[in-house]
């Protein structure tokens, strides 16, 4: 069936048009018009790594957040499930001095964008000390660093809270604890059961989250409390970390190992009506 809704959606595409309902997501833009210009469907055997032409890994531990997994590129880590699902695993495994391992990819030097619709489809993981995150990040960081680049966190969960996720922006002046965030309960049902669609529509001025299709948040440039920093390519990371400062550290009733599903990731450009 995913098969059939991708190819129809391509079809439309051959039109000229691409509306971002199509398929899988069920999410509504409004009035505005979506061409699709890059995808991830993660097709492909069981046991494969993701695909090297569309995503790197960023090997190593703690990026800032006190996290406790060393995130690897092995495919015990990241890979195919053979049923059309990328899955990130966090094992509690001692590695390179961590007590868990996992993974964080990146389209970092083979996808940047500026603007667009930037969605996922997922099934979260459960459990203390769990924080799995869609997010773009500035692709300048390496020349002004953080929070200069800009950071959009599409989706961020903590474990513990199956029914609940933010959406939130950092820049210069509203980062870390003091960034621009909201969060949305998902009205009786939990994040870890099935999947749902995540998404941002950025634009030059505006920012907005949705969560299977509801808009629940907003931000324009006048609304950060501090430099406007969305107007260059971002990059995507998909990651699953274990213990930091936001979710605090697994406990005896987090069960490992830890999986984190993606059926799809697809980006689109905004065509001028």
């Amino acid at each position: 069936m995913k098969h059939i809704l991708i190819q129809s959606c391509l079809t439309m595409l051959t039109l000229g048009l691409f509306l971002s309902g199509c398929g899988d997501d069920a999410s509504d833009p409004g009035s505005s018009q979506w061409r699709l210009v890059w995808q991830d469907e993660f097709d492909g055997a069981a046991g494969l790594p993701p695909d090297s032409t569309k995503w790197d890994h960023d090997i190593g531990t703690d990026w800032g957040n006190a996290q406790l997994e060393y995130d690897t590129d092995r495919t015990e880590n990241a890979s195919l499930d053979g049923e059309g699902n990328l899955v990130i695993t966090a094992r509690k495994e001692s590695y390179l001095g961590q007590p868990y391992t996992s993974a964080r990819i990146v389209t970092r030097d083979l996808f940047e964008r500026t603007y667009g619709r930037f969605e996922a489809r997922i099934q979260l993981p459960w459990g203390q000390g769990m924080w799995p995150a869609f997010w773009l990040l500035g692709a300048n960081i390496e020349t002004v660093g953080w929070p200069q680049c800009g950071e959009i966190d599409i989706m961020e969960y903590r474990g513990q809270q199956p029914s609940t996720l933010h959406g939130s922006l950092h820049g210069p002046g509203y980062s870390a604890a003091q960034a621009v965030t909201k969060r949305y309960d998902l009205p009786n049902d939990r994040f870890d059961t099935g999947f749902h669609t995540f998404a941002v529509e950025w634009k030059a001025d505006e920012i907005r989250w949705f969560v299977d299709g509801t808009l629940y948040h907003t931000v324009s440039r006048e609304d950060v409390p501090g430099e406007w920093v969305f107007n260059h390519p971002f990059y995507i990371i998909l990651n699953l970390a274990v213990g930091g400062g936001w979710v605090g550290a697994p406990n005896e009733n987090t069960i490992f190992p830890q999986r984190m599903l993606i059926d799809y990731v697809r980006v689109y450009e905004e065509v001028a009506s």
